[in-house]
C-alpha cells in the first residue's frame, strides 16, 4: 500500500516566512529532482507522526501537491535541537526508469533460537541496522529480513549471505565480506570464567 502525504505550495519564502509557518503548525519543505525545485509546506502533526513510521523512510511516497500526485522519496529532514518539532523536510522526485539509492532497514529474526545464543550462551550484535541498496523505485523494499536461525557461536552473517529481493543490489561501498551480525560470548562472562579459574588454581595446588 502506498504511503501518501499531502502538501501545498509555499507562496512566501525566506527565514521569516519559515518561522511564521512553524508557529502556525506547518513545516517548510522542498521537492527537487527531474525538473525545477518546488517549495512546499506540510501539516506538522501529519509529517511528525509519518516520520515515526519506519516504512516512511524506505518507501516510494505519493505526494499530493495541491491535488496533483507524484512519486517521491524522503531524502532528509531536520528536527529542532530540543523540541519535538520538525523544522524542514527534503523530498526527491522519482524517475521510474532510473535506479535510486536508498537506505533500507534490516529486520533480524530467529535470534533467540540461534545455536550460538541458545546453546553457546552468546549474545547477538547487530553490526549494521540498515543497508544501502540500488534498484528501480518499483522494486524498493521497505525492509530486508535477516534470518539468524543457523548462526553459531563465534560466527557472523555477512552481506554476501543476505537474500536480496529481485531487482535489488547492494550499493558499491558495501563489501561482500562485511559482517551484518555476529554472536559472541559477552566479555563480562569470559572475564568471570577466567577469574574463577584463576581463583580455583591455588586451591587445587594445595590439595595436591
Amino acid at each position: 500500500m502506498s504511503i501518501e502525504i499531502s502538501a501545498t505550495k509555499r507562496q512566501v519564502q525566506g527565514t521569516g516566512a519559515s518561522r511564521r509557518l512553524r508557529k502556525a503548525n506547518r513545516v517548510p519543505a522542498v521537492v527537487y529532482g527531474s525538473g525545477d525545485a518546488i517549495m512546499i509546506e506540510l501539516d506538522h502533526n501529519a509529517i511528525y507522526f509519518a516520520l515515526k513510521n519506519e516504512a516512511f523512510h524506505a518507501s516510494v511516497l505519493s505526494l499530493d501537491l495541491d491535488g496533483k500526485k507524484e512519486s517521491v522519496l524522503l531524502r532528509d529532514f531536520q528536527m529542532h535541537p530540543f523540541r519535538q518539532q520538525v523544522q524542514h523536510v527534503d523530498f526527491q522526485r522519482v524517475d521510474p526508469k532510473k535506479k535510486v539509492h536508498k537506505k533500507v532497514p534490516l529486520h533480524f529474526i530467529n535470534d533467540e533460537i540461534a545455536p550460538g545464543v541458545k546453546l553457546g550462551g552468546g549474545k547477538i550484535t547487530h553490526v549494521l541496522n540498515e543497508l544501502d541498496v540500488v534498484c528501480l523505485a518499483k522494486d524498493l523494499p521497505t525492509s530486508i529480513e535477516i534470518d539468524l536461525a543457523a548462526l553459531e557461536l563465534g560466527h557472523s552473517v555477512h552481506i554476501a549471505d543476505i537474500k536480496l529481493p529481485k531487482g535489488v543490489e547492494v550499493a558499491n561501498h558495501h563489501h561482500a565480506a562485511d559482517a551484518v551480525a555476529t554472536v559472541q560470548v559477552p566479555r563480562g562472562a569470559v572475564e568471570a570464567v577466567a577469574t574463577a579459574e584463576a581463583e580455583a588454581a591455588p586451591a587445587a595446588e594445595e590439595k595436591k
